[in-house]
């Protein structure tokens, strides 16, 4: 059987294993306003008084980061000790970081799983800093519902999604360990940017395809987007998408924020095997759906992500398609060295026929970066993040040691 037919043979989509389960004392993190004035309406709080009381929690909560209900100062004591009876703000608890040579920051979060007692479930957030900004890469599951073959997560099984509050949470908890917060105390070591604030920008594209989450993934990033708390415009969030067209629409009507697409093909028989998900939705529909996209224009372009793949899909004939299809969508191009992973049968391209991709691209008038590749040395970079929700064999336990290893 050869590799195409191994893909056309298995599934597109993966079944979760488990489901959330609340706690007995759920955290606010990640409630809308409207599901915090119910919670409080369940601890007998007046109507009169929730509109006020929730302007109070969300100003606690989003703007000052508080991890105690005894900090928010301008809340009575009685209710204070209300909510702390009934609820927490809890966020994913950190239980390792890694710092790469390049400054890129890896967590490892834990999330509880289905079965108390029984193994949590893990999910990982990189941050990736620059001199004037800073970037946090959020994911959407635990594991991930697609089977793309180039990517590291999507070896692992689908475990379940996120609910809002563990996504909302995976920024929380980041600002926690940067000091992102009014009087915080930002870390000594790797590299932080010099202005106001740690955390400029979000990306939705750590483990999991944010659309098979849509409802959950919308409202946690209106909560980060809502100017009253973390404030992070819609322009400085991106939405990254393996290709699942019915919700495309809906993500730039209901959440507004910027899309990417992972694309990585021309053709549909490879996008098949490099993408499984275009079985369901081809190219065209897929590349319809953006041409569609609500509010893109030249001053909102789409990003289309292409993994260079060394004598897969990164001939100058393939650059030249590429150009073709796009015709029409305001785009840049993303283009991403393939990061190498253990087991993977994939070789990133080489970088002087990334250069000369590159230049085709830029001739015909789109923006074409290369994606530095950040955070190799800690498995950290595009495609490379897998929790340890799933376990790993013996020979890919050391596998991943010794390129953590590698600087």
């Amino acid at each position: 059987m050869t590799v195409l037919e191994t893909q056309t043979a298995a599934p597109i989509e993966k079944a979760p294993l488990e489901r959330y389960v609340a706690p007995d004392k759920p955290s606010l993190v990640g409630l809308t306003r409207a599901q915090l004035s119910d919670a409080l309406g369940r601890l007998g709080v007046p109507e009169a008084q929730r509109k006020m009381r929730v302007q109070q929690l969300w100003h606690w909560l989003y703007f000052r980061g508080v991890t105690d209900f005894e900090a928010m100062t301008s809340v009575s004591k009685e209710l204070r000790a209300l909510l702390a009876a009934h609820h927490t703000l809890d966020r994913p608890e950190v239980v390792a970081e890694q710092v790469s040579v390049d400054g890129t920051r890896k967590w490892l979060l834990r999330l509880p799983g289905e079965v108390q007692g029984e193994r949590p479930h893990e999910v990982e957030c990189v941050y990736i800093p620059d001199s004037e900004r800073g970037t946090l890469c959020v994911s959407s599951q635990v594991g991930c519902t697609l089977n793309c073959t180039f990517c590291h997560t999507g070896t692992q099984r689908l475990v379940r999604n996120l609910t809002a509050g563990e996504i909302v949470g995976q920024v929380l908890a980041a600002r926690d360990r940067l000091g992102d917060w009014p009087g915080g105390v930002r870390p000594t070591d790797g590299v932080i940017p010099a202005g106001e604030r740690c955390i400029t920008n979000i990306v939705m594209m750590g483990m999991g395809e944010p659309l098979y989450n849509f409802e959950a993934v919308r409202d946690a990033l209106l909560i980060v987007a809502d100017g009253d708390g973390i404030a992070i415009s819609k322009r400085r969030i991106t939405l990254s998408t393996s290709g699942v067209v019915p919700l495309i629409a809906r993500t730039g009507a209901e959440i507004g924020c910027m899309l990417a697409v992972s694309l990585h093909a021309v053709r549909d028989e490879l996008r098949n095997e490099l993408v499984p998900l275009n079985r369901k939705y081809p190219i065209a529909e897929l590349l319809e759906a953006c041409r569609n996209y609500p509010g893109a224009s030249n001053a909102k372009r789409i990003t289309f992500e292409y993994v260079m793949l060394k004598g897969v899909n990164d001939s100058i004939a393939e650059a030249k398609a590429l150009v073709r299809l796009l015709k029409g969508i305001p785009a840049k191009i993303n283009l991403i060295p393939f990061n190498p992973w253990p087991g993977s049968r994939y070789e990133c391209s080489d970088w002087e026929q990334i250069e000369k991709f590159s230049q085709v691209v830029f001739d015909a008038g789109y923006a074409s970066p290369v994606r530095t590749p950040r955070g190799r040395d800690i498995l950290a970079a595009c495609g490379q993040l897998k929790s340890a929700s799933e376990k790993l064999s013996a020979r890919e336990r050391l596998a991943l040691r010794a390129m953590a290893m590698t600087d």
